[in-house]
């Protein structure tokens, strides 16, 4: 065997080999994640709060406490959280939205939502409609749509 064959064979193995093992590491993870998603649903309350506003903020500048900052993996320290900062009952509150409904949260609304400590699961209206407000394109493709709009052509989506 020449020696590019027996080279490229070690790659392969090698390649097989991580790909294994990421397989592992993803197949554990989302046990842990199942159940810890298992352990917020089962502790969820649901309780009526005003937002008063909601930003994506570094979890050591969002007003946490600092027991939850002290548990937050060094890792996870500087990256951006969904924070939602809310009144509930006679008290302002700073609480981790999750990121699949943080785009749905009302500003400035009465709400209702389930929440697991300090961590908001789910929100429905309380009074009216919850609508957010449409978020306008930025940058190149928002003056590409313009342009498009201009010239009479339906705009690419």
């Amino acid at each position: 065997m020449s020696t590019g064959a027996i080279v490229a064979i070690i790659i392969l193995v090698v390649m097989i080999g991580i790909l294994v093992a990421l397989y592992f590491a993803g197949k554990k993870m989302q046990k842990r994640q199942d159940e810890n998603n298992a352990m917020l649903q089962a502790n969820k309350q649901y309780v009526s709060m005003l937002i008063i506003d909601k930003k994506r903020m570094k979890i050591k500048d969002a007003g946490l406490p600092q027991a939850v900052i002290d548990q937050t993996p060094k890792a996870l320290r500087g990256s951006k959280m969904p924070i939602v900062k809310a009144k509930i009952g006679p008290q302002i509150m700073s609480l981790i939205c999750d990121e699949k409904i943080f785009e749905d949260v009302p500003v400035k609304k009465e709400v209702k939502a389930a929440v697991s400590g300090i961590y908001i699961l789910e929100v429905k209206g309380l009074h009216g409609k919850t609508t957010t407000e449409k978020v306008e394109k930025k940058g190149l493709r928002a003056w590409v749509d313009k342009l498009q709009e201009k010239a009479g052509a339906k705009p690419i989506k």
